[in-house]
């Protein structure tokens, strides 16, 4: 097993570590202050201009194929992005990238929602989750019913990413109900002008969803994503795509909180002498740090079996679950190392904490992980003792 970079992977690294702490940590006081005064974190002018200065550094469509700008590094390198986007807490993402199940578009359909996403000119959103069925995809109602070339759609969407902002969303809709899941359900292309309305969910941290509303929303035949009755098979591609990428960004969270309690421990003193001298900060420190470790190889082998055509959804699951559970873990023994100062809102801990308890929680709860880990063993969908299979 080789697990060195190559000296063009580890250049790219370095590109993408330099870019995020010379030109995103600088704006974390302005994050902080804006969202403390109850406003945007950044404007997206700010968003774009950074996305636009990185896109001169050549990093832009981290993982979109060539023929559409993309670099096309592959996902490892794309996880390795990741982990070093998520050590800050400015909501910053490299430009030029779409939602992967985007290019199941048709060549007209590619012309108006693929391309122009990449580019930075259309904002998309995926709408699966629903008021009754969080965790529970396979139980959404919203319906779209045929009416002669369009079809009508009917139904509320909740806790959608970008809702808000998003000029269109990828809606699916139960179509045939005799069906069920497997079969019955389709992705729609919906443009906002088509009637949908949206309306922001205040939450503790800064993820911003909405709840959408669909009120005889009518959508031409030409909006279908895919094929009728195939879009759960297209939400499912969308969501195991996620799922690794998620503890990658943990992980790049946790080394940086940890790090600040490095910091801090060497230079705040009690009882004579550094906090970093006492065992149970010591401990702390080591714990958070093994936790890391181990934390880090399992969403870079879920990226590696991606990148080789393997079945990912295990070990992303896998890697999901650790990760979510791993940095909420770690960021709890920052807060604690720096006592009472880590619970103001003078440091950014607070921030963070907030923050990091989402993972535990969307696009998979711990207990939805846990429930498709089991279910693969208990089914003989996974072999216990296997690598690289």
């Amino acid at each position: 097993m080789d697990f060195s970079l190559s000296p063009e992977e580890r250049q790219i690294r370095d590109t993408v570590r330099s870019f995020i702490e010379k030109e995103v940590m600088p704006l974390e006081p302005e994050v902080l202050r804006n969202e403390r005064a109850g406003r945007v974190g950044l404007e997206p002018d700010v968003l774009r201009e950074l996305r636009l200065k990185a896109k001169r550094m050549g990093l832009w469509g981290i993982n979109t194929p060539e023929e559409y700008g993309g670099a096309a590094l592959g996902p490892v390198m794309a996880a390795i992005a990741a982990m070093e986007t998520g050590r800050t807490f400015v909501p910053f993402s490299f430009g030029g990238s779409a939602d992967n199940i985007l290019y199941a578009c048709n060549e007209e359909q590619k012309k108006r929602y693929l391309i122009p996403t990449i580019e930075g000119e259309r904002r998309s959103c995926f709408a699966i989750t629903e008021p009754g069925a969080g965790s529970d995809a396979r139980n959404i109602r919203t319906r779209a019913v045929r009416d002669g070339d369009d079809w009508v759609i009917n139904g509320e969407k909740t806790f959608i990413t970008g809702g808000h902002e998003a000029d269109f969303a990828m809606v699916f809709a139960v179509t045939d109900p005799e069906k069920g899941a497997d079969g019955g359900v389709t992705c729609f292309l919906v443009d906002r002008e088509m009637g949908w309305k949206s309306e922001p969910i205040p939450t503790m941290g800064q993820w911003g969803p909405a709840s959408l509303v669909f009120e005889n929303v009518r959508v031409p035949k030409e909006n279908i994503l895919g094929e009728v009755g195939k879009g759960f098979e297209l939400a499912m591609q969308w969501i195991r795509q996620g799922r690794y990428m998620i503890p990658a960004r943990a992980v790049g969270a946790a080394e940086r909180l940890l790090q600040m309690a490095i910091d801090y421990a060497k230079i705040r003193h009690s009882m004579g002498r550094p906090i970093a001298e006492y065992q149970a900060i010591q401990w702390m420190i080591a714990d958070s740090h093994v936790e890391i470790e181990a934390a880090k190889w399992l969403p870079l082998y879920a990226a590696w079996r991606a990148q080789q055509g393997l079945d990912t959804r295990h070990a992303s699951s896998i890697a999901k679950l650790n990760g979510a559970i791993m940095a909420n873990q770690v960021v709890d023994r920052v807060l604690q190392i720096h006592g009472g100062m880590g619970y103001t809102k003078e440091l950014p801990i607070e921030r963070w904490y907030r923050e990091l308890r989402l993972l535990r929680i969307y696009e998979g709860t711990d207990e939805i992980q846990r429930r498709t880990i089991a279910r693969n063993l208990l089914k003989g969908y996974v072999r216990l003792g296997t690598i690289g299979e």
